[in-house]
């Protein structure tokens, strides 16, 4: 069975299905998918300004939709990756006593890196995060491929 990875930010338009697409590329024998936290956008298309500088690089977030994330995801996936320590917070809580995803940050392979991704909702830095997204994937490739 395909290793099954899960990223998760707090809106789940711009972090997550970035990091989703860049895994994805990454791991392509994996199945990737993505969510947030928070139910503000569920149904909705990753930000326009998040499509415009993925696809720049070579990525399509265009297929995807928002959704929250659910406590049956700890059963479904591997590996829950929060894009910042308050989305692991909030993946803490709702975690299942019996639980078998593992969570991590998707910062936590790169050396000297920040713990978290900032949201380029606001930081409006959408290459910035997405240099980032692509040095973890790679990373979590090699720890996980």
């Amino acid at each position: 069975m395909p290793l099954s990875i899960l990223c998760v930010c707090l809106g789940n338009i711009c972090r997550s299905p970035t990091g989703e697409a860049v895994l994805q590329a990454a791991l392509p024998q994996a199945r990737v998918d993505s969510a947030g936290t928070s139910n503000w956008h569920v149904g909705d298309t990753p930000y326009g300004p998040m499509q415009t500088a993925a696809r720049a690089r070579g990525y399509d977030l265009s297929t995807q939709r928002a959704r929250q994330v659910t406590p049956e995801d700890f059963h479904r996936f591997d590996v829950i990756l929060a894009m910042d320590s308050s989305n692991l917070t909030d993946l803490q809580a709702i975690r299942p006593s019996d639980a078998r995803a593992e969570l991590s940050l998707y910062l936590d392979p790169l050396d000297n890196a920040p713990t978290d991704v900032p949201d380029p909702y606001y930081t409006r830095d959408f290459d910035g995060v997405l240099v980032l997204i692509e040095q973890a994937a790679q990373a979590w490739a090699t720890r996980l491929g």
